[in-house]
């Protein structure tokens, strides 16, 4: 039986700590700053995208014999804030974790040292994932930020008009974000410099 979420949890704020002790049964959240947001079962084609950049990613981390895994429910905590958040694909670097003072216990993570690729799939919270997750993996200095808008939902001001499905790769350039938008071509990586991927065969992953 799923457990429904006392009332005063979903209204007042509450710290990180208290965040990650909650029984949510089979529902997932996510803090930001101090407010639970539950967040939503994704439809089919999220998971396809999400499963073909996993696929794709964990190949060339492989062949590269680099010492990264994916971290399906790890929780990326900016520093000392009240926010959690669970990344559609999160590359993690093992070398790293033993600093990670939250990781053993929490399954958390707030070190750049820790994060060489973060990667967010839009759905209809696009306003997380081009204002407020942007903001916050530049201040803990993840390298390296995806956001992979497949059915074109963000807002003009960040993919254009008309709106179309855009790839946008955000990298970190004297402790700021500069980003790149791509409706088509190579995806030009520097956490994976090698890839061979580009920006449509991420959006027909889409596709059944």
């Amino acid at each position: 039986m799923t457990q429904t979420l006392p009332k005063i949890l979903t209204e007042a704020l509450i710290t990180f700590d208290e965040f990650v002790n909650l029984d949510t049964g089979d529902k997932r959240y996510e803090l930001h700053s101090g407010v639970l947001v539950e967040v939503a079962q994704p439809i089919g084609e999220h998971e396809n995208v999400t499963g073909f950049l996993s696929t794709k990613i964990t190949v060339e981390f492989d062949r590269l014999k680099l010492p990264y895994f994916l971290g399906s429910k790890v929780l990326v905590k900016p520093y000392g804030k009240d926010s959690g958040f669970l990344p559609d694909v999160l590359v993690l670097d093992k070398r790293n974790l033993a600093n990670e003072p939250l990781y053993r216990k929490q399954s958390t993570v707030s070190q750049s040292a820790t994060v060489p690729l973060v990667i967010e799939v839009v759905s209809t919270n696009w306003q997380d994932d081009y204002a407020l997750k942007f903001d916050e993996y530049s201040d803990i200095g993840i390298p390296e930020y995806w956001i992979v808008d497949y059915l074109g939902l963000g807002g003009k001001e960040f993919i254009g008009s008309p709106k179309e499905p855009t790839f946008t790769i955000c990298e970190l350039v004297n402790g700021q974000y500069v980003r790149t938008s791509l409706k088509s071509g190579t995806i030009q990586s520097k956490a994976f410099p090698e890839l061979n991927l580009t920006v449509e065969q991420i959006f027909n992953a889409a596709a059944f």
